[in-house]
Parts: structure tokens; sequence; C-alpha cells
């Protein structure tokens, strides 16, 4: 299996949500096929710069993109394609 870069990782988590509309971090989990508690982390740093936020829906937390998220997922497949 070839090493991902943590952009690579970001990419995963922010064109699932993007498609879903909101997942549990059990869907991102796999989308980025990484475990739960890894998973965990990237989201916790999404969440920092304002790419993903949080929602509560019943008793079950999901995780929406933002603008800015939308954007930084552009920029970063904008920047796959010339790499």
């Amino acid at each position: 299996m070839v090493k991902r870069t943590k952009y690579e990782i970001y990419l995963a988590v922010l064109g699932t949500v993007r498609s879903k509309g909101a997942c549990p971090i059990t869907r991102l989990s796999y989308a980025a096929r990484l475990p739960v508690d890894r998973t965990k982390n990237v989201v916790e740093f999404l969440l920092s710069k304002g790419l993903l936020k949080e929602v509560n829906i019943g008793d079950k937390k999901l995780y929406r993109i933002t603008n800015r998220g939308g954007e930084f997922l552009e920029a970063l497949r904008t920047v796959r394609k010339f790499v």
C-alpha cells in the first residue's frame, strides 16, 4: 500500500462529506480508509480550521462541509491535477 499524504486524506474526507451532504465519523473512516481514532484526529483538525462543521441531528453527530471547506477541496483537486 502506498503511503498517502495528509492532503490526500483531507481530500478523501472533504469529498465524502460534500457528496453525502452530512456524514457520521464511521462513514468518513470508511471513505478515508483510516481507523476511527485517526479519522477523529483529521476531523478535529478540519473543524479547527473551519473546513467542516459539526451538526447534531437527534443523538447523532454529523459533519458537513463549510463554504471555506468547499473552496479548499477545489483547490486540492486543482493542485492534484498539476502534481
